[in-house]
């Protein structure tokens, strides 16, 4: 029996791995159209206020927040894409053990 077929996941667990790495360099690509809305949001917010002559605080406390929530969010999926894997190989091995002790010697 051929070794058991992880090849989907395994390249959605590096696309996964490619978004989190473009979120840690500030890309936006792997962004959901709401996030893009709320960052877009948050930057015209903080314009407004550097603006007026204001501080952005409060507008960069929001980037933060919005870029943290990426970051569970892929991290979460990463997760799961990796405990499905696991699941797939983990069934493999135990049919593999029960046809090597179904044997008649």
């Amino acid at each position: 029996m051929a070794k058991p077929n992880t090849r989907r996941l395994d390249k959605e667990i590096e696309k996964t791995r490619d978004k989190i790495e473009a979120v840690h360099n500030d890309q936006w690509w792997p962004l959901t159209g709401s996030e893009r809305r709320q960052i877009m949001g948050a930057l015209a917010g903080g314009s407004y206020r550097v603006v007026r002559g204001k501080s952005t605080d409060r507008a960069e406390r929001r980037l933060e927040s919005l870029k943290q929530s990426v970051l569970t969010r892929l991290t979460t999926e990463m997760t799961a894409l990796q405990t499905e894997r696991q699941r797939i190989v983990n069934e493999y091995a135990q049919a593999k053990a029960a046809r090597k002790s179904s044997g008649w010697w």
